[in-house]
Parts: C-alpha cells; sequence; structure tokens
C-alpha cells in the first residue's frame, strides 16, 4: 500500500497542474477583459489595487498576476508607478484560495471536477472554454483534498513529527517558507499546507507565522527571475515586490507578540488562525506602503536609475469630443495610425535582430508591442464605425475606408514581425544558425523593409500632397523583394542540397523570407491606397 507521503507529493503535483492549467485557461478566456482591466489600472493607485486582486483570485495564482505586471511596465504599457497598485493588489487576492481550503472547499471538488468536465466535454466554443477552467478549479482542490488525508496518519509518524517541531525555530520556519515557495511558484500551496495540517491538529499557529511570512517572501523569487530580461522599469517593478515582501516581514516578526494575540483574538481555529494571517500579513504590507507609493515610486527610481519608456496601450488621438466633426475626427485617426505604424515599424526591426542576434528581452517587447497594434487596430475600426454614422462627403468616405484597410495592413504587417521574432525563437531553442551569405540576404531585404516603413510614415498624411515619389519607391521596393525572396530561395535551397547550411535551418530560413515578402505585400497595399488623387 502506498505511503501517506506518496499520497501528499501526488496531491501536491495534481494541485500544481490544476493551477497552472487554471491560470493559462483564464488568460485565453479573459484575455481582452483583462487588457480592459490594465486600462483602469492607470487612473488611480486603487483601481491598481483592485485590478491586481481582481486578476489574482481569477489566475489564481499572484505569482502570475506580479509576473504579467512585470512584463507591462517592462514593456512599457504601463509606467512603474502604475505597477505598483497591480503589485499591492494581487498580494491581497491570493490569500481567497487559502480561506476557500479553510471552509473545506476542497470537499467539493469532485462535483466541481465532474460538473467542469460534462461541459467541457459537452459545452459549445465559451461554455466549453469556461467548463476547461472550472475543470482545472476542481482538480486543484482535489490535490489539496488528497494532501489532506495523507497528513491524517502523520501523526504517529516520528520523522514527520521532528520536522514540525525544527519549525519551532522561526529562522527555520522563514527559510523554510521562502525555499519551499521559491520552487512551487506559488505562496498558496505551503500556506494552505499549513492549513490542512492545522485542520489535522498537527500545527499551530506559533510555529506556522514565520512559514507564512517565509512563503510571501518566496513568492518574489519567479517575479525576480521574469525581470531579468525585461528593461529598468520592470526591475524596479520586481525589486518594488520584494521591498514590499521583505518588510513586511520584518514588520510583523517586530510585532509578532501583537500579531499572534491578535489572531488568538480573532479565531480560536489553528487552521482560520493561519489564513487570517496570510490575510493580515498582506493587508499591513498595503496599509503601510498604499499611502506612500509616489514617495516609494521616486525612491526605488533614484535606487535603480535609468529611463523609463512608456507605450501606452490605449489610443491617444481618438477624441471623443472630435465624432462631432467628421474632418477632425478623421484627423485624430490620422495620427493615430500614424502612432500604429511607428509601434510597427519598431517590431519589424526587432525581428530583423532577433534572427541575427537572439535577446529574450527584445523577445518580450515584441510580444508586447504586438499586443498595442492589435489593441490599435480595434479601437480604430471602433472610432471608425463611430464616425460612418455621420453625414459624410465622398471625399471623407473614401478616407474613411481608406483608413480602415490600412488600419488592418498595419496589424498585419505586426503579424509577420511576430513571426520573425518567433522564428528567431526557434532558431535560438535548437541551436542553429544562419551562413553568413544567407545572414547578407536577410539583411538587404530588411534594409528594404526598414526603407518602405520609412516611407509609410511620410505617406500616412492628409492624402492631398504629391506623394508619388514616395509611392513610388515603395512600390520599387516591393518588385525588388519579391525578386530578392525568390532569388534567396532558390540560394537557400542550393545551400541545402550542398550541405553548405545546417539542415535544420532550411525551413527556417524560408519561412523568414515568406513572412518579409507578406511585411512587404502590405506596404504595397498601403502605397496603393494613396496611389490615385482623392476626388472632391
Amino acid at each position: 500500500m502506498a505511503s501517506p507521503f506518496i499520497f501528499f507529493i501526488m496531491g501536491l503535483v495534481l494541485f500544481l497542474f490544476g493551477m497552472m492549467r487554471l491560470s493559462a485557461g483564464v488568460q485565453t478566456l479573459l484575455s481582452a477583459r483583462i487588457r480592459a482591466y490594465i486600462r483602469y489600472s492607470v487612473r488611480r493607485p486603487f483601481y491598481g489595487v483592485l485590478v491586481g486582486t481582481l486578476s489574482t483570485i481569477l489566475l489564481q495564482s499572484s505569482t502570475a498576476t506580479s509576473v504579467i505586471a512585470v512584463g507591462i511596465v517592462g514593456a512599457g504599457l504601463i509606467t512603474f508607478y502604475h505597477s505598483l497598485g497591480i503589485i499591492l493588489g494581487a498580494d491581497i487576492g491570493t490569500t481567497l484560495t487559502v480561506q476557500l481550503v479553510v471552509w473545506k472547499v476542497t470537499a467539493l471538488s469532485p462535483l466541481i471536477i465532474s460538473g467542469g468536465g460534462a461541459l467541457w466535454i459537452a459545452g459549445k466554443e465559451r461554455s466549453k472554454d469556461i467548463g476547461e477552467v472550472i475543470f482545472y478549479f476542481g482538480l486543484m482542490f482535489f490535490g489539496l483534498d488528497m494532501m489532506s488525508q495523507a497528513t491524517a496518519p502523520l501523526k504517529g509518524n516520528p520523522t514527520f513529527m521532528s520536522l514540525l517541531k525544527a519549525h519551532a525555530n522561526p529562522v527555520v520556519g522563514l527559510a523554510v517558507g521562502i525555499v519551499f515557495t521559491a520552487i512551487v511558484h506559488a505562496s498558496s500551496i505551503p500556506i494552505s499546507v499549513l492549513v490542512i495540517l492545522a485542520q489535522q491538529g498537527l500545527i499551530g499557529i506559533d510555529n506556522a507565522l514565520p512559514v507564512v511570512f517565509g512563503a510571501n517572501i518566496g513568492t518574489t523569487a519567479t517575479v525576480a527571475l521574469a525581470s531579468i530580461t525585461t528593461n529598468i522599469s520592470g526591475k524596479r517593478t520586481a525589486a518594488a515586490h520584494v521591498t514590499f515582501k521583505v518588510g513586511g516581514a520584518i514588520i510583523a516578526f517586530a510585532a509578532l507578540p501583537l500579531f499572534v494575540d491578535l489572531l488568538n483574538r480573532l479565531s480560536g481555529s489553528a487552521a482560520q488562525q493561519i489564513a487570517l494571517a496570510h490575510f493580515l500579513f498582506n493587508v499591513l504590507i498595503l496599509a503601510v506602503f498604499f499611502f506612500a507609493l509616489k514617495p516609494f515610486a521616486r525612491f526605488m527610481e533614484r535606487l535603480i536609475p535609468g529611463e523609463e519608456h512608456s507605450v501606452p496601450l490605449w489610443p491617444e488621438f481618438l477624441s471623443e469630443q472630435c465624432l462631432a466633426l467628421p474632418e477632425k475626427a478623421l484627423e485624430c485617426v490620422r495620427k493615430e495610425l500614424t502612432r500604429q505604424l511607428t509601434f510597427v515599424r519598431e517590431t519589424v526591426l526587432i525581428g530583423r535582430e532577433l534572427l541575427l542576434d537572439y535577446d529574450a528581452g527584445k523577445r518580450k517587447r515584441s510580444s508586447y508591442i504586438k499586443l498595442v497594434i492589435d489593441n490599435l487596430q480595434r479601437e480604430i475600426i471602433a472610432y471608425l464605425w463611430k464616425i460612418s454614422t455621420a453625414t459624410l462627403s465622398p471625399k471623407q468616405s473614401r478616407i474613411l475606408l481608406a483608413y480602415t484597410a490600412i488600419a488592418g495592413d498595419l496589424a498585419s504587417i505586426g503579424t509577420h514581425a511576430s513571426h520573425l521574432a518567433e522564428l528567431a525563437g526557434e532558431k535560438n531553442n535548437i541551436g542553429v544558425q544562419f551562413t553568413a551569405e544567407g545572414s547578407e540576404e536577410l539583411t538587404e531585404i530588411g534594409g528594404l523593409l526598414e526603407d518602405s516603413l520609412n516611407q509609410m510614415l511620410l505617406l500616412i498624411d492628409p492624402v492631398d500632397g504629391d506623394n508619388h515619389l514616395v509611392i513610388d519607391r515603395i512600390l520599387a521596393n516591393e518588385s525588388r523583394v519579391d525578386r530578392l525572396v525568390q532569388e534567396f530561395r532558390d540560394k537557400q535551397l542550393s545551400r541545402f542540397h550542398s550541405r553548405v547550411c545546417q539542415a535544420q535551418n532550411c525551413p527556417i530560413f524560408v519561412e523568414v523570407l515568406v513572412n518579409m515578402e507578406r511585411i512587404s505585400d502590405h506596404c504595397e497595399n498601403v502605397a496603393q491606397y494613396y496611389q490615385n488623387p482623392r476626388q472632391n
């Protein structure tokens, strides 16, 4: 018969797997809603706290929320200052999982799994996705239930009881919490384990508190690792997260007798006391830092100096006040298209650089800028729909249709540039290199694409002037790219058959050429919208 330790490990694995799949499923299900949450977070720090709390409740992981925060601030989608509220809120949201364990929701896990599984199998489209999320939520708590059952017979195990006694030393308990959480990437796991042990009468609040504090510090490890490849702003956010947790632990340890006394007054149950300790610890951090976020942000900026580059996710020029005047509204769209093109140009340049010299930080920035590009397309199209409800002249109608198409072409260029970054990542993962000749060929085509994008920045203007030279240059670049792609594809096949290049890089190289050609095609599309003079 399997030992309790085996069941305990099995339960832990199910909990971890369920939590990871639940987090991924919720991110997929609520990707558009999460973008909206980010928008709210930049209005006031309090909204950021709410965003962080709600996101963590949905993702069931403060680490996931904090890593996302580091990513988006590193990409410049929000500022370092605005990320602080999200981090503080994430710490509050993570306490719900532990409270659910105290309420023994784990006992309902078979019903949750059954209901979610049935909906996942029999549902259609969105309901199917919801069923999958419910299934993994149930699986997570089923793992905790297995762990609970496995700990019941451990009361008589001398080895296990001696380990628990070791935690009577606060320093040891703190270290256990830090290390365990750093390994499993979630503070809710070790704290849930403490609740389960308390429910079995194996541990009390005195021994559990240092582990709770350590678990909260340990959750910063993953965020710190995620910040290694990000920019100054992302590193500041990760450092702030560590400062919040360590500062909270120092204060809590200094007031440990008062903390224990408060918990004893609030509840006589050790399990509930542990859940309350986790919650009150993070409330303490919120209370200490929230009202001093601006001076704290300035302190961190001095501590980790560097220039912050913010790339707002949302439109800057699409004013609702201008909708009453179609001419002004279309001018707003033109400015936003110029901004979208600037981001598109950056993703193409990053894609080129990654193919020749891979950098994980640039790869992340490319993926977040792609998010901005796609979001701007949606916002521009929605704004153009509003303009279309007004009475437009033939000239304005033509501009509106052209801008609609241009927004789509720019988003498509961003997609192909993102594919270049993905191919660069694949090339890096399998450890292949392009030949010197192949690298020169990609550089030549990349130069033509960069020139076309630069010309497009000159082109997206009120289309009443003489743009023939700019248009002709873009069209000439497109013709040359088409010829070079065919020529270089043939050369690559020749290198492949003669074994000059590595076999694995041939399909990657050809796929890069295909995406570069598609980028050039969309540049040509944009130029053609301006090719014929407008008629009033």
